[in-house]
């Protein structure tokens, strides 16, 4: 007997896109409607939106651009609203409708907040609905034809960048000297006055966007940003001071060494890089001391292996003096003490792999010496 069956056709009416937005990826967009073309705002862009904020329970906490009212107006990537708005914002298309949810680490944190409508309690998951009506980018370094206008938009760049690293803001101040940096850093259409104009205003820029790497513990590229400093003026301070702090962080003390030692040459009364030479004296007694250590546990360990085995063998009741070099036995044997040797070493190489990452990460503290 034949079972009936229900046959039933559906229709996808809409499609929904959910991104996930920042670089926990812990903020989401879901887009209600497409936006025009593919141009998004970028960082320092004056945008204007239609938003409406509410709580879990549907309060509305602000409400602007509705009514009547004029769009909101602001400047992205310049805290002038949440993080989580500011990120999406970004992303979003002109005429662009999005409902986004912000976790609290990307609103308004672990503090109650007053807003227009209603209070935002602590810890607390905001949902916004927004609409980029408008925006207009900053100009790019391509746009400005005049290299005056060029020299004077990285100096304000520049300045922009001092604020927000006096403030702490150490990535927001970096994007600030990157972006000086691409107004000034090809100069093929510089004459040799503007050339001139143009040099110090680059080192600057370089020298504080290192000192913002170090800040982030990017240290390659804190350590690159200075080698190009010291490529355009060898005898850089600075830079050279810079540089040894990244080598140091990255473990080549040797190099930090060589970097010190040669600013100390230029400047021999120099406070921080004297100061910066004990630290580095002190770092490398520290690594020798945990080397010592360890290398002198392993071959307690070798030298043990070696009496056990000696103990167990037929060679009659007489020990066999201790060798003052424990590994040399295991190149005389047929192999098979060697093989212990290397299954324990196996183990061993591993920890030296980890400490060596553990100690990459570790803190070697540093000392400013920028004058933004």
């Amino acid at each position: 007997m034949r079972r009936p069956s229900l046959l039933s056709n559906h229709n996808l009416v809409s499609w929904k896109t959910v991104a996930e937005i920042g670089n926990d990826k812990t903020i989401l967009k879901k887009i209600l409607q497409e936006g025009e073309g593919y141009d998004r705002p970028k960082d320092c862009s004056t945008v204007k939106v239609k938003l409406i904020g509410k709580l879990d329970d549907g309060t509305i906490f602000v409400k602007k651009g509705h009514d009547g009212q004029e769009p909101f107006e602001f400047k992205t990537d310049e805290d002038q609203v949440i993080q989580g708005l500011d990120a999406a914002v970004l992303s979003m298309k002109r005429g662009e409708i999005a409902f986004v949810t912000i976790p609290p680490e990307h609103a308004f944190g672990s503090d109650e907040t007053k807003q227009d409508l209603a209070i935002v309690p602590p810890n607390t998951t905001v949902y916004y609905d927004v609409e980029l009506v408008s925006f207009d980018k900053e100009k790019e370094s391509w746009e400005l034809k005049d290299n005056a206008e060029k020299i004077e938009a990285a100096a304000k760049k520049k300045d922009e960048g001092n604020v927000w690293f006096k403030m702490g803001k150490y990535a927001r101040a970096s994007k600030r000297y990157g972006k000086a940096l691409d107004f000034i850093e090809y100069e093929s259409s510089f004459s040799e006055e503007e050339k001139q104009l143009s040099k110090p205003l680059k080192v600057s820029c370089k020298l504080n966007k290192a000192a913002c790497k170090l800040k982030l513990k990017d240290y390659k590229e804190a350590k690159e940003l200075c080698t190009k400093v010291l490529e355009i003026d060898s005898t850089n301070v600075k830079a050279l001071y810079r540089r040894a702090q990244a080598h140091m962080h990255l473990v080549d003390f040797d190099l930090a060494e060589v970097d010190i030692k040669r600013a100390l040459e230029i400047d021999p009364e120099n406070r921080d890089v004297k100061m910066g030479y004990r630290r580095l004296k002190e770092k490398v007694k520290e690594y020798e001391r945990r080397d010592a250590k360890f290398y002198g546990n392993m071959i307690n360990k070798l030298s043990k292996l070696e009496d056990d085995e000696g103990c167990g063998s037929s060679q009659g009741p007489s020990k066999k003096p201790r060798s003052l070099w424990p590994l040399a036995p295991f190149f005389t044997t047929d192999g098979s003490k060697l093989w212990l040797v290397l299954r324990l070493l196996i183990p061993v190489m591993i920890l030296v792999a980890l400490c060596v990452a553990y100690y990459v990460q570790s803190g070697v503290h540093e000392i400013d010496c920028v004058n933004c």
